[in-house]
């Protein structure tokens, strides 16, 4: 897609952190916008700041792991624009501090719901429309911990993410839909992330009996202070932004991230055990 003025994007996650700067960096582009989230009062300020742009821009209160609100989102998406052409599957949350000696169920199930079902309703509300105009673009928010190890809910969604987007890249190549796919793998950027609990269900709380270790304490600040001093959302926006102009697939945020994948690609090219490597070693 070389020109995206007065076309239309859908961002989800869209009140907060990347979503929010992808909106804003989709209506400077001269782009439609509807906003998905399923914070409400966030969400209304954030569709206020975009729309200042000039472009029309529209709110959508959705869950995206509920298959239902994400159906709501399309039939609104396609009552107020009737085309779709940019679909950024954003919405995500971090999830608790989870480790292996104790695993919540609940936890997991929400975390999963949101990071990769998210996407998997996205494509699916989204997909034939786009193929069916035969123009479009599809952007995944996955991170660069869908390539590292974790035992967490967060890290087997994303490792998710990247697969089902590298999958569905290589069926759009091998048709020639003319499709476009990326997949957005960001190391640490400034956001709201880890206060995700905000929205988290009452059926998803961690067991009150269960208390975290010092150390997983620790390891939880120290995430929480990365993201303070990451990337901020808005120059995230602007890889995406030439990713979807230059149908580039693969979006990293931190490059020396990525180098430090080199060990785990050669241990599976050697049949070999890799190295342990943790992000709070990046």
């Amino acid at each position: 897609m070389r020109d995206l003025t007065g076309k239309t994007a859908v961002v989800t996650g869209a009140a907060s952190g990347m979503g929010r700067a992808f909106a804003n960096r989709f209506a400077q582009a001269g782009m439609n916008v509807v906003m998905s989230d399923i914070e409400e009062p966030r969400l209304d300020e954030a569709v206020a700041e975009v729309a200042a742009h000039g472009t029309k821009v529209v709110g959508q209160i959705t869950d995206v792991s509920d298959s239902g609100s994400m159906d709501e989102l399309g039939e609104r998406a396609f009552a107020e624009f009737v085309s779709v052409h940019v679909v950024c599957n954003n919405a995500g949350v971090s999830g608790g501090r989870t480790s292996p000696d104790f695993v919540s169920e609940a936890d997991w199930r929400w975390v999963i719901d949101v990071n990769l079902w998210g996407v998997i309703h996205g494509h699916r509300v989204f997909m034939p429309h786009l193929l069916e105009q035969g123009e479009g673009h599809i952007v995944n928010t996955a991170s660069i911990l869908g390539h590292l190890p974790g035992h967490s809910a967060y890290v087997a969604a994303k490792w998710g993410v990247v697969g089902i987007t590298l999958g569905l890249y290589n069926e759009m190549i091998a048709a020639k839909t003319g499709i476009g796919v990326s997949c957005l793998c960001p190391g640490w950027v400034a956001t709201d992330l880890m206060n995700s609990d905000r929205n988290r269900p009452e059926s998803t709380m961690p067991s009150a009996l269960v208390e975290p270790t010092a150390e997983q304490e620790a390891g939880f600040e120290a995430v929480r202070e990365s993201l303070k001093t990451g990337m901020p959302a808005p120059e995230v926006a602007e890889f995406v932004h030439d990713a979807v102009l230059n149908d580039t697939f693969w979006i990293f945020t931190d490059m020396n991230m990525v180098a430090a994948l080199q060990d785990k690609h050669d241990s599976i090219t050697e049949n070999r055990n890799p190295a342990p490597i943790s992000i709070l070693d990046l």
